[in-house]
């Protein structure tokens, strides 16, 4: 008798690998200092005030945690801190995103007529893309939790499965406000090249709606500025309403901004990685991405134009959708999947991040002074207000009141807080020695402050009760 074997069966060792390596490395980052205040200390600190019933006012951001990209979604995630306040929820719910994609691109592949042996492919390939393990280490962003949403949105489609399309699209647009843009570019395509009016509508008139209010009353309102991207486009304007305007008005402008060697670099690293996979015939499925794809070239803003960093996501699903279309119709440069998981395999080993874990790289740069940082955190009072360096931040975001030390930080703050911990060898983003240096010296004659902790050029200060 023939033993049914379900689709989930097939792959869940992807999934499950995945996940475990991805939530390994993303942890061990973090324990050696490597994750940011800009973008994990944000979130965790946000987060946790909800989850305390506070108001989840970021001080070092000086703003309100929805009045930075409208992510309500980040409100589900809060119960978790509840049970218990951690950091590690967020590298989890990262990780399980990323991972779980793997389960709807595996039905897609299903549904649109590959073998198994083409759907695994697949699945390889989405995993072995640069950009998803690289992101899965830059801190945590609401936006990876769209990754797979995209994919189940794509899957109800052609399921004609109603309800999980509502679903898909209400939680994606809860993730990041600009990814609207890609919803409502998602219609349109259904409209257009899948006959989907439907869909398609439901698509537009959702984005569209939820692009206005996030954008023109929830932003403002939580952030009393235009959407914190803007200025990256202030060539064109200094809201989004002028420079939704000027793109239609001065398209000359565009172009010039358009045709850049850093643009065209920046979309040879975006598709080296599937190109074997591609056909030009299937590109189509790529009109949901345009937006993403667009922002990026427009700016000249470098982390939006490389496969580190989290802008390029929103393209992912889409790229992927277009190498399933691309093997359904036999139709690409490679067909054989040995030969296409080796192409993914090598793409992978010469642009994702895995060597920053290497003896005399990037994340071990923290290393001689780790035990020393442990030890001064450990001598923090938990709900006592601290300004610290950008590594440290996401590991002492669980209070009220917690301060960056940048260049930009005013000296004269410092008598309104509780401890001043610094690192003298690596002052952090943001930050210069020479300016760590003066913070210092400033705190070694300050009389309301003591040193406590010195050691690796790691130095704690404590203000003593008046």
């Amino acid at each position: 008798m023939k033993v049914f074997i379900s689709p989930f069966n097939k792959i869940k060792f992807y999934i499950i690998v995945t996940f475990i390596i991805f939530f390994l490395a993303s942890s061990l980052r973090h324990n050696l200092y490597n994750s940011n205040a800009y973008d994990l200390g944000i979130f965790d600190n946000g987060i946790y005030l909800i989850s305390q019933g506070k108001n989840p006012y970021v001080s070092f951001r000086e703003l309100h945690i929805l009045g930075d990209h409208a992510a309500w979604i980040l409100y589900l995630i809060a119960p978790l801190y509840v049970i218990l306040p951690t950091v590690y929820w967020l590298f989890i719910i990262q990780s399980f995103a990323l991972a779980i994609a793997i389960l709807p691109i595996w039905h897609l592949g299903k549904l649109m007529g590959l073998t198994d042996s083409k759907t695994k492919t697949v699945c390889l390939i989405y995993i072995l893309y640069p950009l998803i393990f690289n992101v899965n280490l830059f801190d945590f962003h609401p936006e990876v939790i769209a990754v797979p949403l995209f994919f189940s949105a794509i899957l109800a489609v052609r399921s004609n499965n109603f309800f999980g399309f509502i679903i898909s699209i209400f939680f994606i647009l809860g993730c990041k406000a600009v990814l609207a843009l890609n919803i409502m570019m998602m219609g349109i395509w259904l409209i257009i090249f899948n006959h989907q009016k439907r869909y398609g509508m439901i698509a537009i008139f959702s984005g569209l709606f939820w692009f206005i209010i996030a954008t023109q009353l929830l932003i403002p309102i939580f952030s009393g500025e235009e959407a914190a991207a803007v200025s990256r486009y202030g060539f064109l304007g200094n809201s989004v309403a002028e420079i939704i305007l000027n793109l239609v008005l001065k398209p000359q402008i565009i172009l010039s901004y358009l045709l850049t060697g850093a643009n065209l670099e920046y979309l040879l690293l975006l598709f080296i990685p599937v190109i074997p996979a591609l056909a030009w015939q299937e590109l189509t499925n790529l009109i949901p991405a345009i937006p993403a794809i667009f922002l990026n070239l427009l700016t000249d803003y470098q982390p939006q134009k490389d496969l580190i960093h989290q802008y390029s996501l929103p393209i992912i699903p889409f790229l992927i959708l277009t190498v399933i279309s691309s093997l359904a119709n036999q139709k690409t440069w490679l067909s054989s999947s040995i030969k296409l998981r080796i192409w993914s395999l090598i793409t992978f080993l010469i642009l994702a991040k895995y060597v920053y874990f290497f003896p005399n790289s990037l994340y071990l740069k923290n290393l001689f002074t780790w035990q020393s940082t442990n030890e001064a955190i450990n001598l923090i009072d938990k709900k006592a207000s601290v300004l610290t360096a950008s590594q440290i931040v996401p590991h002492l975001s669980h209070r009220e009141i917690i301060y960056l030390a940048t260049d930009d930080f005013r000296n004269e703050k410092i008598d309104d807080i509780d401890y001043i911990l610094l690192n003298l060898a690596h002052p952090g983003f943001g930050s210069s020695k020479e300016k760590i240096k003066e913070l210092i010296e400033l705190l070694k004659f300050n009389n309301n402050f003591k040193l406590i902790h010195e050691k690796d050029n790691i130095f704690l200060f404590n203000k003593q009760n008046q």
